[in-house]
């Protein structure tokens, strides 16, 4: 059974959840007073509350659906990041030239997607697993690219795959831009839930944390 279900959590709701990336570094205080600090993990974790967006008992009916579906914890689903979703700002619309992933070589036909957090060699590169389709726009040195003509988005695993004549030759920028879901899963066993609760404005908490694909 495929522990990933690739459909995405109820639209509405998302966008009014709450939610970012977690970094997990382990601190040491040195008997000097210095600390010496190391990363744990080479990407950061999102976790997002869902509960904040719950409007309507309509909503809590169409969750309560969606969790029974994925079986609880058991399956993964694309989830609309409401902060972070874009290539680009969020106010902007995502261009070719958007994200750099790659310098061809004349014979590497495959790219990653990605997003770039920060300038420079303290850039913080984020793999990009779940685009969304039609969205993915390409260029290479700066000359946007035709989807299929010169390549296709596998949009499971967010990779580019150029055309035999598209290949990007030696030396040549390839940028991309898109929109894209994070990977999530609910972070608990059971949902709770209480009318009375939710009708007095107490909003219910629905946990989701990003996973691995």
């Amino acid at each position: 059974m495929d522990s990933f279900h690739e459909v995405r959590f109820p639209g509405a709701v998302s966008f009014g959840a709450t939610g970012g990336p977690e970094r997990r570094n382990e601190i040491v205080a040195l008997t000097s007073g210095r600390e010496r600090r190391n990363l744990r993990f080479e990407h950061s974790r999102r976790h997002y509350d869902a509960g904040t967006g719950v409007r309507s008992l309509e909503d809590l009916q169409e969750i309560v659906a969606f969790f029974e579906a994925r079986r609880g914890s058991l399956h993964g689903f694309r989830f609309r990041d409401p902060f972070d979703m874009k290539s680009c700002n969020p106010g902007a619309s995502p261009t070719p030239l958007d994200q750099f992933i790659g310098t061809g070589d004349g014979s590497n036909a495959s790219f990653q997607l990605a997003k770039r957090y920060g300038d420079g060699e303290d850039a913080h590169i984020r793999p990009i697993r779940k685009p969304v389709a039609g969205s993915v726009l390409v260029a290479v040195a700066g000359v946007a690219k035709a989807n299929p003509a010169d390549f296709t988005v596998d949009h499971l695993t967010g990779t580019v795959t150029f055309t035999h004549s598209a290949v990007p030759v030696s030396g040549a920028a390839v940028t991309t831009g898109f929109q894209f879901d994070v990977p999530v899963r609910f972070d608990a066993e059971r949902l709770s839930i209480s009318l009375s609760a939710f009708r007095a404005g107490q909003i219910p908490s629905i946990p989701l944390v990003e996973i691995e694909p």
